[in-house]
């Protein structure tokens, strides 16, 4: 399975000259934990709650721009990226989101680890080949001291 299959295409983009505030604001609003920072088409970043301080980060917002408080190094994938893959990338740079870009470098969606977990959720797996049931033959009773109830 290819991550443009579960990927979320409408992306919320930011500027980076944006007020820290007011992206923190759309991030709550929105019920999202990330944008994707750009400039002119191009990725240049992530911001995450995070990186804006969360709930109590306001005076840490205080004005500053997005550029300030992103990430600048976005790790990125492609649409024909693994599942796998995608996991992988998540889980060795411990971060929250691919932005997903095409060869050209156009961003055309994200997957977050909420999509993945979802997915798992959903039961999306590979299937169980078929393998033959072993069962286990009647032994017969073990020793009698192995079989006494309580109170013999």
């Amino acid at each position: 399975m290819r991550i443009e299959e579960i990927m979320t295409r409408n992306v919320e983009t930011v500027n980076v000259l944006e007020p820290a505030e007011r992206a923190w604001h759309r991030m709550r609003d929105r019920r999202i934990h990330h944008l994707v920072v750009v400039d002119r088409g191009k990725v240049l970043g992530i911001v995450s709650d995070r990186d804006m301080g969360g709930e109590r980060g306001s005076a840490l917002r205080r004005g500053q721009t997005v550029a300030d408080r992103m990430t600048p190094f976005a790790v990125t994938a492609t649409p024909k990226t693994t599942i796998r893959q995608a996991a992988n990338l998540l889980r060795g740079y411990a971060i929250g989101c691919l932005p997903v870009v095409e060869p050209g470098g156009r961003l055309v969606g994200i997957v977050t680890v909420s999509d993945l977990l979802g997915l798992i959720g959903r039961g999306a797996e590979r299937p169980v080949a078929k393998t033959k049931r072993w069962t286990l033959k009647h032994r017969g009773p073990r020793s009698r001291t192995q079989c006494r109830l309580r109170g013999d």
